[in-house]
Formats: C-alpha cells, sequence, structure tokens
C-alpha cells in the first residue's frame, strides 16, 4: 500500500472517530427550536428535491384532468395534509412554526413539483421531515387522486375548496340512525360524530357519486366486515383506513347499520357509468355475469352476486348499481393481488386474475346499469 493510501485511511478514520465522540458527548443541539443554519437548510433541501427527481424520471402520470378524481384526493387532504400544509382561507396548526423543518404552505408552492415527482413523495414520504409515507402502498389510484387535487389547490378559493372537500354533502350534514325516533338526540350525536367523514364522501343516503362508491343497498354485516378490515389494514386503502383507523367497533356497527338499511331513490344509469372512461360492453358483460367464461375458468357471478335482487350471501357485496368505474377498479385490484379484506377475497382473487381488462370493463358496465334497489 503506498504512503499516500495509507495517509488518505488514516485521515478517513481519524475523521470517523472524532466524529463518533462529538456525537457520543451529547454537544450537539437535536432541538427542533434552533432550527438548521442556513446553508444546512440549502444543502438539504437541494438533496431531496435530487432525490426525487431521480426516483421519479421515467415515471409518467395518467390524465389528471378528471374533476371526480381530484374529489377523491380533496377529502383525505382536509383532514390528513391541510393542519400542516394549509388550505385556502384556513390557518395552519400553530404546531408547524415550531417543527424543523417547517412543511411548505402547498396552495402556493407545490406548483414547483412536476405530477410524477408529487406522486413519489405523496407514497414514499420524506425522511427527517415528519412527511409520512402513504398508508397502503398498493393504492397508487389513490395516491394519484391526491395528486390530481394537490395540482388544482393553486388556484382554489375558499368556496372552490370547500366544494371540492365536501362535494354535495355540506360540511356539517349527518346522518340519522335507524330507530333514532325512540333512542333521540343521543343516537343521532353519537351517529353524527362517527359518520361525520362518511357523509362527505358517500352521502347521508349513501347513494354515492362519479367520485365515491355507493354503500346504500350493501348488508350491514359486509359493511361492518370491511370497515373492520380497512381499519385493521387486511383491506388496502390509505383514505379508508384513516377514516376507519378512529371508530371503535360500536361505531362502526351503528354505521353499517344505518347504511344497511338506507333505501336511496333511484338516479338515472347515466350517473352511475360516469367516469368509466374505458367503455365497455354490458351485453357482454351480461353473459360472463350469467354463465360465466368456462374456457377461461371464470364462474358465473350471479351464484355468488345474484342480479337486481342482490347476493345469497349477507358476506358479499351488492353489485347491481353500483358505479361502474368503482366496479372496475375494485376487480383490477383484486387481479392484481392488491385488494384484501374479509376471509373471502381470496375467492376473488382467484376469479378476477382469469378475467381479461376488457371483460372486467364489460362487467363493470353491466352491473351499473342494473337497479341499484
Amino acid at each position: 500500500m503506498s504512503r499516500c493510501a495509507k495517509v488518505i485511511i488514516g485521515l478517513a478514520l481519524a475523521g470517523g472517530l472524532g466524529g463518533g465522540l462529538v456525537a457520543w458527548s451529547g454537544i450537539i443541539n437535536v432541538g427542533a427550536s434552533t432550527g438548521h443554519w442556513k446553508v444546512t437548510e440549502l444543502v438539504l433541501h437541494w438533496a431531496m428535491r435530487q432525490s426525487v427527481e431521480t426516483h421519479a424520471s421515467g415515471s409518467a402520470a395518467p390524465p389528471l384532468g378528471d374533476a371526480a378524481l381530484a374529489r377523491r384526493g380533496a377529502g383525505h387532504y382536509a383532514t390528513a395534509c391541510a393542519p400542516c400544509h394549509g388550505a385556502p382561507g384556513l390557518q395552519r396548526s400553530p404546531v408547524t412554526s415550531g417543527m424543523t423543518p417547517e412543511p411548505p404552505f402547498l396552495p402556493r408552492s407545490v406548483g414547483a413539483w412536476k405530477p410524477q415527482e408529487l406522486f413519489w413523495i405523496v407514497r414514499h414520504g420524506v425522511k427527517y421531515t415528519g412527511m409520512p409515507a402513504w398508508p397502503s402502498l398498493q393504492r397508487r389510484d389513490e395516491i394519484w387522486a391526491m395528486v390530481a387535487f394537490l395540482r388544482r389547490l393553486p388556484e382554489l378559493d375558499k368556496a372552490a375548496y370547500d366544494a371540492l372537500v365536501h362535494g354535495s354533502a355540506g360540511a356539517s350534514r349527518s346522518i340519522a340512525a335507524p330507530g333514532e325516533q325512540e333512542e333521540g338526540a343521543r343516537v343521532r350525536m353519537e351517529t353524527t360524530a362517527a359518520a361525520a367523514g362518511c357523509t362527505r364522501c358517500h352521502g347521508s343516503d349513501g347513494r354515492g357519486s362519479a367520485a365515491f362508491p355507493r354503500l346504500a343497498g350493501q348488508s350491514a354485516d359486509y359493511l361492518f366486515a370491511s370497515l373492520l378490515a380497512f381499519a385493521e389494514g387486511r383491506r388496502h386503502s390509505g383514505f379508508m383506513r384513516a377514516a376507519a383507523a378512529g371508530l371503535d367497533e360500536a361505531a362502526m356497527r351503528q354505521i353499517a347499520e344505518h347504511y344497511g338499511a338506507a333505501t336511496p331513490e333511484e338516479d338515472a344509469r347515466a350517473s352511475r357509468l360516469e367516469g368509466n372512461k374505458t367503455g365497455g360492453d354490458a351485453a357482454a358483460g351480461g353473459v360472463i355475469a350469467r354463465r360465466g367464461d368456462p374456457a377461461r375458468g371464470v364462474p358465473a357471478c350471479v351464484a355468488c352476486h345474484g342480479l337486481e335482487q342482490g347476493p345469497r350471501f349477507p358476506h358479499y357485496p351488492r353489485l347491481a348499481g353500483q358505479q361502474a368505474w368503482y366496479l372496475a377498479l375494485q376487480l383490477r385490484l383484486l387481479k392484481a393481488g392488491e385488494r384484501g379484506g374479509t376471509p373471502f377475497a381470496p375467492i376473488m382473487h382467484a376469479v378476477a386474475e382469469r378475467l381479461s381488462d376488457a371483460q372486467i370493463d364489460d362487467l363493470a358496465v353491466f352491473y351499473a346499469g342494473l337497479p341499484a334497489r
């Protein structure tokens, strides 16, 4: 070994030992109250941006102009992101001023990032900043919904922001539990507290929308099992895990019984097909639903899920009248093995993986066209 190499190795060892001694001494102030030196802040932010650009390079964003896609991300932003990152017309939590680094005010700064870079940040988070990774990495569709909303955020005023966040449900709309007349205000208050987030997305009548699935018509047993699976992380969803994790089983059962008993007015078939961008042949879907596809090993859907009359077993979901985009999405998640949940999910994994993409779209359009009740 040359003398020069020995000197370099010696200096490296000495530097490492010196750094270790400094850290061991505890003299470095790690308190957030002192902030970073300006040069440290610049270097860390530069390193973060370079890392995001590198890891996001080579990926492409899907179309993000769909208003329903942005609507799906808006509610989660309001509850999980706005306290730190702010929103139009709303003050951030004062806690953020004591964080190092302080979270950026996104209505002003989010435009500096490309869509694929935002996707990477939302999905993976950023170390040492308090920015967490997405709770369900499998749900790329949810993360793109967040990106679609973030891209619209700089152009929103408070009224437009509130409209996206709360939709037609309104900021304070509540639901009433079955049998409320006898229980009085106590039941109404309990249900409102438990279901405040439910009405914002699914409506008080459970009809859903072009952005959210229909809950009315599902059995209370299926809805309760789904809420429990979301809360425990067995069914993947960053949106729903955040909503369900704060509920105890009594509140879950109350919400499930409300929506299971709901009988909404029938909406137009066209509204249930809204958001289904890939098309689909309802007649072809009807053949698969009634007869299956023996050549591909696909059984008839009606054997478990029925048609207008609904499923034969309360733990199976009702498909008739559901939003077409939602049915197609769930079948693709099942096909990819990225939707779990109840003990019956493996049955659908085996079925969905045998369906082609065209058959998935056909089935979604067929079931969406059936009467919802």
